[in-house]
């Protein structure tokens, strides 16, 4: 500030709403982006929120509903972690986000209430790889820089084959960008320590660049006023530091502030009417406010603010937004864990909330564009006009039409139909259905309300049983399974550094019944080993692995062979692993041999069903190899897809195999007779990822992914015609990850969940109409990051276990039992425990499988020796606890029925001749009535 003026600004003081003025339900995670995790427009807040590969963007509204609650809701946006994003200067329901999934979408977002699109309005495919920045032009519509890994883009929305320009690359990973106010230069910031500055219409080159950076940690760069901006990063001794510079000599900064040291970069917000700065530490929780002025001091410290958590990510909410009839010049939106807290900075006045104070408002920039893209790239400089703050010189709003209804009420009236969530999103406040098959009757307790109508003689219990069935359609017997948390004892605790970027195709982690494989975020795709017999609390030093040399893409222990573990790579090879008994002492850095013959990286392996020492992979050559574990050797090559293949699976007789894949198409082999599928047909709409599983003893196919509308769906095929398309499906849940399917051919039962979900789905399947039944599902605490299940003689038969899980979360790996409510425990469930087959033996060999003979997995029961099958459980007598009045009435003669009824009421009454309670009290004598 200048020392002979005293600034408007100095008093500025920051307020921290009240916990009832905080958006909450958020759950806001940590994201490795350059962004800064939620932006704010007048009316929509959206931001980065915690979900399974991280495509969620979340979005609520500046202002409470008319209930003065907020409603939060979820966009699944990308297929990979969004990792910027940013609303439109010119437009409130127009929401820019980009992704590691190498695209950038459009989003028109409206208010969380109201139904959103199915999908973004437009998509851009710059072909540059990740992208990590997006941010809009600030005078042109249409207009959006975009930086890629290394290089910044130009994109305009109305030419979608290619990017309007490349800028120069940069020789590291770029940080920051930032448009000048009048939209003439780009800026940016980089691990290089170098800044750039742009003219992006005369050439591709920096016009200004210098090494100005003293640290390569993280940076952020920020346009302030005319020629000036402000970088925010580290020194030399990694204190945290906020330098203005001018961008015409950018060799030394005009001057500086130190902020201390800490790991979290500083996020920057800056108001050019007010030239007040807020800056924000990544999981500080503290946010600091400067003005800035074009002389010295240049950064004067104003305020300090102490906030209730950890920051995950800043905005400011525009100017138009702003409460100025109570001097409010700035508001600052603070994403945390759980909450989004705003917090204002109001300049202390005697008359405020009574009049306006003009000079704290200048004009601010309007809210239409001055230019588009293609008139800003041909030379045109126009400016947005700007438009006053005053309340009494503002347009007055719009009147709504009258006939315009909510789309919650539109959905309820509309045809008829019922309410459905709103597609595309989930809101805290009304949350998605759970799922149900399209094919299968209602079975909620309102499709029972006709039977009250009329006094119809009582059926007997039979005929009452039968008639509720009808109308409920029919139940599953595993409709009341329960899902538990088995015993701390029994879990693996105190696990570090978990990989829990696995590609889609991969399981996450692998089990068989002695031991778990779970990967590690260590350079040369090491996997830990760890034995199911010795559960408990990991040592905190590090332990022995298996170093796969490269990035690991799938894996899957040998179904035969609880020791052999083979490992899909990044370099299109897989390798074979023996564990020794007890597992592992030492690390293991030479595996048992090598498999080559993929071209290109691996998708996912799988081992077959019934014979030993015969694998199946598919790979990014859009083949599906064979492979004889005996030799070494591939032995076939099967071929038809067109596109990735995002899941196989094996008959359960060995025959045939099954395939979905991103061209939209569920296809089936015969390995041994042809190359080229034998069956084909359409499959599931969206192109996230699927999974596909055999059930009902191999006729069917069940296959989970995507709809049109990128919502997960789980879809029944007849395995005979797989042309005619899916005959049953039923909806699931909104969110970015594969349903991963586990299917259980004793009972029938499929237990679905994803990546990062905590809601786990069980569905019965049925070979008819319905088709599925649903069961209760299981909700877990926290976010899990896979579930695998163990062969069912780990099930405890006595507790009516009917299979036995273990979850994976970021620190444990958790067994989990799922029950089934009996009362005769006592007795083996033979109807829920038929003969299992023993899939942990070979039936035959590979040579012999490949040869064309076909082999069949011997049955054992789960019944202990010691326990007798309800069904030979001795029939028990029904007993009537109270015999019926009649059997009493028909004993009694009309006399003394009377007499019992006239005692009766007496009793009840009480007896007229004892006294009241009243004749006992004492009374006045009457002379002392005359005092």
């Amino acid at each position: 500030m200048n020392r002979f003026k005293t600034s408007k600004y100095k008093n500025t003081t920051p307020k921290i709403a009240k916990k009832d003025g905080w958006i909450s339900n958020v759950r806001a995670g940590s994201f490795a982006s350059q962004g800064n995790h939620i932006k704010a427009n007048s009316k929509l807040v959206a931001f980065n929120t915690e979900h399974a590969g991280g495509g969620m963007v979340g979005l609520s509204s500046v202002k409470p509903g008319s209930d003065g609650k907020w409603t939060v809701g979820q966009i699944s946006c990308h297929a990979d972690v969004v990792t910027d994003l940013d609303f439109s200067p010119f437009d409130d329901g127009l929401l820019a986000t980009c992704s590691a999934d190498e695209t950038v979408k459009l989003w028109r977002v409206c208010d969380p209430e109201e139904v959103q699109p199915s999908g973004p309005e437009l998509t851009l495919c710059p072909g540059q790889g990740r992208l990590e920045l997006v941010l809009f032009h600030p005078t042109s519509s249409g207009l959006l820089a975009v930086g890629a890994t290394k290089a910044p883009l130009l994109l305009d929305t109305n030419r979608q084959d290619t990017p309007l320009a490349v800028l120069e690359q940069h020789s590291d990973l770029l940080q920051s960008l930032s448009w000048k106010q009048d939209g003439s230069l780009l800026a940016s910031s980089c691990k290089d320590k170098m800044l750039r500055v742009f003219d992006p219409r005369a050439q591709l080159t920096p016009v200004q660049s210098a090494k100005a950076l003293q640290n390569n940690k993280d940076s952020r760069i920020l346009w302030v006023k005319d020629d000036q901006f402000l970088t925010t990063g580290f020194d030399m001794m990694r204190t945290r530091e906020v330098r203005l510079w001018d961008s015409r000599k950018l060799n030394s900064s005009l001057g500086s502030a130190s902020l201390g040291t800490s790991s979290g970069i500083l996020m920057p917000l800056f108001d050019a009417d007010t030239g007040l700065l807020t800056v924000a530490g990544m999981g500080d929780t503290a946010v600091d406010c400067f003005e800035v002025t074009a002389t010295e001091p240049f950064l004067s410290h104003v305020s300090h603010c102490m906030t209730d958590a950890s920051t995950r990510g800043v905005a400011a909410v525009p100017k138009l937004a702003l409460d100025v009839m109570s001097c409010e010049v700035m508001r600052v939106l603070q994403l945390t864990d759980s909450c989004i807290v705003p917090i204002s900075y109001h300049v202390p006045r005697k008359q405020s909330g009574q009049e306006f104070h003009a000079d704290l408002y200048p004009d601010t920039v309007g809210r239409a564009p001055a230019t588009s893209a293609e008139e800003w790239w041909q030379g045109d400089n126009k400016q947005v006009e700007k438009v006053s703050l005053n309340p009494d010189k503002r347009p007055k709003p719009k009147v709504a039409p009258a006939n315009r209804t909510p789309a919650k009420k539109e959905l309820a009236s509309g045809g008829g139909s019922k309410e459905e969530p709103a597609r595309g999103l989930s809101t805290s406040s009304s949350p998605l259905s759970t799922p149900s098959s399209s094919a299968a009757p209602s079975r909620s307790p309102s499709s029972t309300s006709g039977l009250s109508s009329g006094c119809p003689p009582s059926p007997s219990p039979s005929q009452s049983a039968k008639a509720i069935h009808s109308l409920l359609g029919p139940s599953s017997k595993f409709r009341h399974i329960q899902g538990t948390v088995m015993h701390r004892d029994t879990h693996i605790t105190n696990l570090k550094g978990l990989n829990l970027t696995t590609p889609g195709e991969c399981d996450g982690f692998c089990v068989n019944r002695q031991r778990v494989a779970v990967p590690l975020a260590i350079s040369g795709g090491q996997i830990a080993i760890f034995e199911l017999c010795q559960p408990g609390k990991l040592a905190d030093t590090a332990l022995p692995t298996i170093q796969n040399s490269v990035n690991v893409a799938d894996f899957c222990w040998d179904p035969f062979d609880t020791h052999r573990l083979a490992v899909a790579g990044d370099d299109a090879k897989i390798r074979v692993w023996q564990v020794p008994d007890g597992g592992l002492v030492e690390t293991l850095t030479e595996p048992e041999f090598i498999m080559q013959g993929h071209t290109e990286k691996i998708y996912s392996i799988k081992f077959h069903p019934l014979a030993s020492g015969l694998l199946v992979s598919s790979s990014y050559d859009l083949t599906v190899r064979l492979w004889d574990l005996e030799t070494g050797e591939q032995v076939s090559v099967l071929k038809g897809h067109q596109d990735q293949i995002f899941g196989m699976a094996w008959s359960p007789d060995g025959k045939l195999l099954a395939t979905v894949c991103k061209d939209g198409k569920v296809r089936i082999y015969d390995p041994r007779k042809s190359t080229e599928p034998v069956q084909e047909g359409p499959g599931p709409e969206g192109h996230r990822g699927a999974r596909v599983v055999w059930v009902c003893d191999g006729k069917y196919l069940l296959v989970s992914g995507f709809d049109s509308r990128s919502e997960r769906e789980i879809y029944l095929f007849t395995a005979d015609s797989l042309s005619s398309g899916s005959i049953a499906n039923a909806p699931a849940d909104v969110s970015p990850s594969t349903l991963i399917p586990f299917y259980d051919p004793d009972t029938s039962v499929v237990i679905l969940t994803g990546k990062g979900d905590t809601r786990v789905y069980i569905f019965e399947v049925l070979p008819e109409a319905p088709y599925f039944l649903e069961c209760s599902s299981f909700n877990s605490s926290e976010p899990h990051k896979g579930l695998a299940f163990l062969p069912k003689t780990e099930c405890d038969v006595r507790d009516v276990e009917v299979a036995r899980g273990l979850m994976l979360s970021k620190t444990t790996i958790e067994p989990v039992a799922f029950r089934v409510p009996r009362v005769k425990k006592e007795f083996f469930q033979d109807d829920v425990y038929p003969d299992t087959v023993v899939w942990w033996e070979p039936a035959l060999t590979a040579s012999a499988w490949l040869s064309g003979s076909n082999g069949q997995h011997r049955s054992i029961s789960l019944k202990p020796k010691d326990m007798t099958p309800v069904s030979e459980a001795p029939k028990e007598v029904p007993v009537r606890k109270y015999l019926p009045s009649s059997v009493y009435l028909e004993e009694k003669t009309d006399e003394q029925k009377k007499d019992e009824l006239l005692s009766a009421m007496v009793a009840k009454l009480g007896n007229m001749d004892d006294p009241l309670p009243q004749d006992s009290f004492e009374g006045v004598d009457e002379d002392e009535w005359d005092d």
